[in-house]
C-alpha cells in the first residue's frame, strides 16, 4: 500500500485531527449539519484516495463548495443539495472518460488567485452571524447577510459569541506561525468548548449527531426537480474539477516524485461524489489545506488519506456526545482563520506587481466572486484574461517592409536593377497572427500604400489565420488593385490555404499565376513585368 506505512499513519492521523473541525464548521456553513461534513469527510475521503489520481491527495468538503452549497440548501432543501452531489459525480466521471483533466491546466494563475481571494472573502462573511451569535437572514448575498448580522447584533450584543470566535481565531492564526506543525484548530475548539461548558457561557453548539453514517439510501432523489438543479450541478462539477486538480497540483510542487493523474484524479472525485451522497455527504472536492498537512507530515501513499477517512469514521460512530457540545461560534473562529490563510498576500503582491492586466482580472474575478457566484467568477476571469490574451497576440502580430534583396542570391542584383525595384516594388512580411483581433490593425495599411507599381505579400511567416484574417486580406488585396498595384503573395503554407481558398480570397491572383511559393520567384516575376511594362511604354511613345 505505501512506502513507509508508519509515516502515512501518523500523517493521517495528525490530517484527521486538522480535518474534524473543518469538516463539521463546513458542514455547518453548507446549511446541511455538521453531520453531512463528518460523511463527506469520511465517505469522500476514504473513495477519491482509493480511485483518485494522486498519492497525497486528501479529500473532503471545502470552503469554495461550501459557497456554491449556501444558496442551493435555501432554495431546495437539503435533498436538493445531495441531488446536486450526485449528478456533479456523474458530470465528474463523464469529464473523466473524456479525458479533460489536461484543459485545467490553461486556467490563468490570475484567474485563480482572483477566485481563492474571493472565496475566501465570501467564507469570512458567511461566518458573520455564527461569529456574532444572531439568526442568519435570508439573503442571498453574503455581504447583504453580514450586515444583518452585525445590525442585529448592534441592536442586541451578545459577547459570549464574539469572544469565542475571535478567540479560536486568533489562537489558530497565532500557532500557525509559532509552531505551524501543532493542530491549534483542534486545540482551540477543545478549549472554546470546555470554557463554554464549564463557565455556562450562552452560546448555540451543534447539538445532537448521530452515531455513525446512515444506510446506503436514494429516498432524497427526486427525478423532477433534476431539470432544475442541472445548472447547480454543472457549477459543483466545475469547482470540484479546478479545485481538486489545483490542489493535486500543488501536492506536486510539495512533494519530490509526486506526479498527479488528472484523468484519473477527476473519476476519483466522480465516485467519490456520486456515493457520499447516499450516506447524506455533500459534494467534495480535493482539499488543499487538507493535502499540505498530509505532504508536510511525511504521506508516502494513500495509505495516509485513507487512515484520515477511517479517524473520522471512529469519530462519527464512537465520539458524536462530544462533539455535540461544541459552540458554533467556535467552528466560525476555525473557518475565519481559515479564510484568512487562504490569502497568500505575496502571491497577490506579486501578481499585482507583474502587470496591470493580470492585476485586474484578479481584482474582477474576486468581486465578481463576492457580488454574484463562483461560475459566474470564473467566467467573468476568464473572459477578462481571454480578451487581454488576445490583445497581447494582436500586438505582437506586425506588418514589415522588408528589402527586395532578402532571399535573393546577391549575384542576382545589379546597382541599376536595385534602383528600379526600388522605386516601383514594396515587399511587405507580415509575422505573426492574422486573426479577428489583429487584421484589421495592420492589412488595411495595405490599402492606403501608394506611388508603387507592385506589392508582394510574404505570408512565410503568418503563424496563424482565421476567417476574419483572410477577408480582411482579400479586401487590402482588392483596394490595392483599384488603385492599379500589382499584387503578388509568397510564402502561403499548406495548413493557411484550406483558409484562404475556403473564402476565395486568392481565387483571382492564382488564376493569374501570381501566388508563388517562394519570395524570390515573385520578385522575378514583378520584374519581368515591370521590365515588359517599360518595353511598351517605350514603344507606344
Amino acid at each position: 500500500m505505501g512506502r513507509s506505512p508508519r509515516k502515512d499513519l501518523l500523517a493521517g492521523l495528525t490530517v484527521a485531527i486538522v480535518a474534524l473541525p473543518l469538516a463539521l464548521g463546513f458542514g455547518v456553513a453548507s446549511g446541511a449539519g455538521a453531520e453531512a461534513g463528518l460523511a463527506t469527510a469520511v465517505v469522500a475521503g476514504a473513495l477519491a484516495a482509493m480511485f483518485g489520481g494522486s498519492n497525497v491527495q486528501v479529500t473532503g468538503p471545502t470552503g469554495a463548495m461550501t459557497v456554491v452549497l449556501v444558496p442551493i440548501v435555501h432554495q431546495y432543501g437539503t435533498s436538493g443539495v445531495l441531488t446536486v452531489g450526485l449528478i456533479a459525480g456523474v458530470l465528474l466521471i463523464a469529464l473523466a472518460l473524456g479525458r479533460a483533466g489536461r484543459f485545467m491546466a490553461y486556467v490563468p494563475a490570475p484567474v485563480v488567485e482572483g477566485f481563492t481571494l474571493g472565496i475566501a472573502g465570501v467564507i469570512g462573511l458567511q461566518q458573520v452571524p455564527a461569529a456574532l451569535g444572531v439568526t442568519k437572514g435570508d439573503a442571498e448575498n453574503v455581504a447583504v447577510v453580514a450586515a444583518q448580522a452585525v445590525a442585529d447584533f448592534a441592536r442586541h450584543p451578545h459577547p459570549a459569541a464574539i469572544a469565542v470566535a475571535l478567540g479560536v481565531a486568533a489562537v489558530m492564526l497565532a500557532g500557525a506561525r509559532w509552531r505551524p506543525g501543532i493542530p491549534f484548530s483542534l486545540i482551540a475548539v477543545v478549549a472554546a468548548t470546555l470554557a463554554a461548558r464549564f463557565a455556562h457561557l450562552d452560546v448555540a453548539t451543534i447539538g445532537h449527531l448521530p452515531a455513525g453514517l446512515p444506510l446506503p439510501s436514494l429516498g432524497f432523489l427526486d427525478l423532477g426537480a433534476v431539470p432544475h438543479l442541472l445548472t447547480a450541478a454543472f457549477a459543483v462539477a466545475a469547482l470540484a474539477a479546478l479545485e481538486s486538480l489545483m490542489s493535486a497540483t500543488a501536492a506536486d510542487a510539495m512533494s519530490v516524485s509526486e506526479r498527479h493523474d488528472s484523468d484519473r484524479e477527476l473519476f476519483g472525485q466522480g465516485v467519490a461524489n456520486l456515493v457520499a451522497p447516499l450516506f447524506g455527504g455533500v459534494a467534495a472536492t480535493g482539499a488543499i489545506a487538507r493535502t499540505a498537512v498530509n505532504v508536510r507530515s511525511g504521506a508516502a501513499s494513500r495509505l495516509a488519506a485513507l487512515v484520515h477517512a477511517a479517524v473520522l469514521a471512529v469519530v462519527v460512530f464512537a465520539a458524536a456526545p462530544l462533539v455535540r457540545d461544541i459552540p458554533l461560534a467556535a467552528l466560525a473562529g476555525v473557518l475565519i482563520a481559515t479564510a484568512v490563510r487562504m490569502v497568500e498576500v505575496a502571491s497577490l503582491r506579486a501578481l499585482a506587481r507583474s502587470g496591470r492586466g493580470e492585476a485586474a482580472i484578479l481584482v474582477l474575478t474576486a468581486a465578481a466572486t463576492l457580488a454574484f457566484d463562483l461560475v459566474t467568477a470564473v467566467i467573468v476571469g476568464l473572459a477578462v484574461a481571454g480578451i487581454l490574451a488576445l490583445r497581447q497576440v494582436a500586438q505582437s502580430a506586425r506588418l514589415q517592409q522588408v528589402p527586395l534583396h532578402d532571399g535573393l542570391p546577391p549575384a542576382d542584383h545589379h546597382e541599376e536593377e536595385q534602383a528600379l525595384l526600388a522605386e516601383h516594388i514594396v515587399a511587405y512580411r507580415i509575422d505573426g497572427p492574422v486573426f479577428f483581433a489583429a487584421a484589421h490593425r495592420f492589412l488595411l495599411q495595405l490599402a492606403e500604400t501608394a506611388d508603387v507599381k507592385v506589392v508582394i505579400l510574404r505570408l512565410s511567416r503568418v503563424t496563424a489565420i482565421d476567417s476574419t484574417g483572410a477577408l480582411v486580406l482579400g479586401d487590402a488585396i482588392g483596394k490595392l488593385e483599384q488603385h492599379g498595384i500589382l499584387v503578388l503573395v509568397s510564402g502561403v503554407k499548406p495548413g493557411h490555404r484550406r483558409t484562404l481558398d475556403a473564402l476565395g480570397v486568392l481565387d483571382d491572383l492564382q488564376a493569374a499565376g501570381r501566388v508563388f511559393a517562394h519570395t524570390p520567384d515573385a520578385i522575378a516575376h514583378a520584374r519581368t513585368r515591370l521590365h515588359t511594362a517599360g518595353v511598351l511604354a517605350v514603344a507606344t511613345a
